[in-house]
């Protein structure tokens, strides 16, 4: 089987080694010139996975026309890029190959999911969403990892899962794309905030209720959408949420333990990187004003973010609100 990879940072390394120690042939593409001539040099993304060695036989290209050869096509860019992405693709990869998409977010302006961006663009091809708790880091050291693969074509997430499954990777079919893809997306979002707790130094309590009622609010916009809320006590949801919250790899943690302990936001993203819980907080914040749904925590994060709100007062303002129900069913009477 032949696999082209878009996006050679850490997590279009590490699914390239995934699929190619599957036995398919990979091409791992990138737009930089310069990034391919570094991993050609180099052997290694030295910024994004450092002392990962490519495998020899994973063909490094910046040239689109391997596409149309392509069995699946498999993206993995950052968020504002999917859709330039399946543009050049159109007219390149074939009818009914399989469309990956690895990236969490949600586009913005438009408050698309991805997999309703790649229909708008690539209407010929099935698409499919990868998702679930997985840092690049541990996948490319072949550390056990288990992912949900969701479309609204079963028959080809089937395909996909058999096509790139194994014991060290193992994936679930989920036909609940809306839930899959807002708990991808939205986690970021709470990871940012989880990171804030930590540079505040809140303790181990907050950060748990902070996570908890996060997910609370992903549910509830989910519902509102359409989506099945089991989902989002599974693999792309409560899974995807704790592995992201509480690890270092994750560049929304550390991005949201800068911003707690008092460095601006410009700063914060120009020293940790591409931060999708930043975009992301104002994609959710847009979407639950849009449905009616009520979501402060996501709405204090957006205001960090974009109104320049102190950390600690957002935290007391959280604290401050009238009391209410845990439960959903009670919370709405």
């Amino acid at each position: 089987m032949k696999t082209m990879v878009f996006g050679a940072g850490g997590w279009g390394i590490a699914l390239s080694m995934v699929a190619y120690e599957h036995g398919h042939e990979i091409t791992l593409w990138s737009f930089s010139e310069e990034e391919i001539r570094s991993l050609r040099l180099h052997n290694e993304n030295r910024q994004r996975l450092p002392g990962i060695s490519l495998p020899d036989g994973i063909t490094l290209t910046n040239d689109l026309a391997p596409a149309a050869q392509a069995d699946y096509i498999i993206l993995a860019v950052p968020s504002f890029a999917i859709r330039d992405t399946a543009k050049r693709l159109h007219g390149i990869v074939r009818a009914g190959t399989p469309i990956i998409n690895a990236g969490k977010g949600l586009e913005d302006g438009s408050l698309l999911r991805f997999s309703e961006v790649l229909a708008q663009e690539l209407p010929d091809n099935p698409i499919v969403i990868l998702s679930g708790p997985s840092h690049a880091e541990e996948v490319a050291r072949r550390v056990c990892t288990s992912l949900t693969v969701s479309s609204t074509d079963l028959v080809t997430a089937e395909q996909v899962q058999k096509a790139f499954s194994m014991p060290r990777f193992r994936l679930y079919v989920n036909p609940d794309v809306i839930g899959v893809e807002l708990g991808g997306a939205l986690k970021n979002v709470i990871a940012l905030c989880a990171g804030i707790v930590d540079g505040l130094d809140m303790g181990d309590n907050s950060k748990a209720a902070l996570m908890t009622r996060g997910l609370a609010e992903i549910a509830r916009l989910g519902l509102k959408m359409g989506a099945n809320t089991n989902t989002f006590a599974g693999l792309s949801g409560m899974g995807d949420l704790m592995v992201t919250c509480g690890s270092m790899h994750s560049r929304n943690r550390r991005a949201g333990i800068l911003i707690g302990q008092g460095t601006p936001i410009d700063k914060t993203i120009e020293r940790v990187g591409t931060v999708e819980g930043y975009w992301a907080s104002r994609a959710a914040w847009e979407l639950a004003c849009r449905h009616g749904v009520k979501m402060p925590i996501v709405g204090q994060c957006y205001r960090i973010c974009y109104g320049g709100l102190d950390p600690r007062q957002a935290v007391r303002e959280l604290l401050d609100r009238p009391l209410c129900y845990e439960t959903e069913s009670n919370w709405i009477k």
